[in-house]
């Protein structure tokens, strides 16, 4: 009865279009439920400008009249000179179509995607909103790579005296240092720096048990992801602090937001340079940010921010901010061949 049929994601109809975006919000209302609805404009737009350097293939269950999406399948692999080793895949399902053997079913042209590009490592994503999905990987023979929590500050119940407290304790640093501030798109004149932080700090953070290897963070790689994130609407600020006696970007911070979810900003990638570590750089960054946002973005009522849970030195500064657990998530990996051998043994 169900088939999973082919769906272009990057060259989808206006009427794919309208069914994948009304699925993946019954989706996402599971992950965020204290989310709006994503519009649908912002859906072609993410799909339209999927990074080049991703190959993505999906297939799509529908009811029987084919205007409605009850099951997807995704399936990916980063064309990017690291990690050729692994896929990645997502299967979701409506909740009122589960256990009927979709997923299993979902796991066969995962399985071939994979061999197709000889990747022995699945890689998937779960989180303590569906509890099924672990239960799913578990059965597969699948393990946790990397824990991680998503964490959510409140701005109501945030203490604003941290943040004069902090910019205080900053004080001595501007002698030494430069704070910019760089809004929407990386300009030309600083994409190669901010690569080169992202290659170096980015790549020291913890994976623990994800055999994942380092990823190459090229200017081009950044202009690609950018190219996704605009084209959907999204909104980026950062601010860097650049030392004086040599011109080099010691570290940075983002934040991001939608304006179709103006309540909500992403706290994305917080670094700073080893060799300028343990001085509170990390604060000042944070710190200026939330001044910025306090005083300019008087919309945003939550802050959102993921780490994984052995990243001691930044879950720290945000406890220290307020950030509260709002989900759990969980990367898990598996040997394709294991998963192969898991349908075998089911005749799938």
């Amino acid at each position: 009865m169900f088939e999973f049929l082919p769906l272009n994601l990057r060259n989808m109809s206006d009427h794919e279009h309208r069914c994948f975006n009304e699925f993946k919000n019954v989706v996402r209302c599971e992950l965020n439920p204290d989310d709006p609805p994503t519009p649908l404009e912002e859906d072609v737009q993410s799909a339209r400008n999927i990074p080049a350097f991703v190959e993505v293939e999906a297939h799509a269950v529908w009811n029987e009249t084919g205007s409605k999406i009850l099951a997807l399948c995704e399936s990916a692999v980063y064309h990017t000179g690291n990690n050729e080793h692994m896929a990645d895949f997502n299967i979701e399902v409506l909740p009122e179509q589960r256990q009927h053997g979709l997923g299993q079913k979902a796991l066969g042209l995962v399985v071939g995607f994979a061999k197709k590009h000889e990747r022995r490592l699945l890689v998937a994503f779960s989180t303590d909103r569906t509890t099924a999905s672990a239960v799913f990987l578990e059965r597969l023979g699948a393990r946790k790579g990397i824990n991680s929590v998503t964490n959510q500050l409140k701005i109501s119940e945030f203490d604003t005296a941290l943040v004069q407290t902090w910019l205080k304790q900053s004080a001595p640093h501007k002698a030494k240092f430069k704070l910019g501030l760089l809004d929407g798109p990386y300009p030309d004149e600083h994409i190669n720096d901010i690569a080169s932080l992202y290659q170096e700090v980015a790549n020291d953070q913890p994976r623990d048990d994800l055999e994942m290897e380092d990823m190459k963070f090229t200017p081009e790689f950044l202009r690609d992801i950018e190219k996704n994130v605009f084209a959907k609407g999204d909104h980026r600020w950062t601010l860097y602090l650049t030392d004086h006696s040599n011109g080099k970007v010691a570290g940075l911070t983002e934040v991001s937001w939608s304006p179709n979810r103006a309540m909500i900003l992403y706290q994305g990638f917080t670094g700073v340079y080893p060799e300028y570590r343990s001085k509170g750089l990390g604060r000042w960054l944070k710190a200026e940010m939330m001044h910025k946002i306090l005083n300019e973005r008087p919309e945003v009522e939550f802050i959102r921010t993921t780490n994984s849970n052995s990243n001691a030195p930044m879950l720290k500064i945000n406890i220290e901010m307020g950030f509260k657990p709002y989900r759990a998530n969980t990367i898990w990996q598996v040997e394709t061949e294991k998963v192969e051998e898991y349908l075998s043994e089911r005749n799938l």
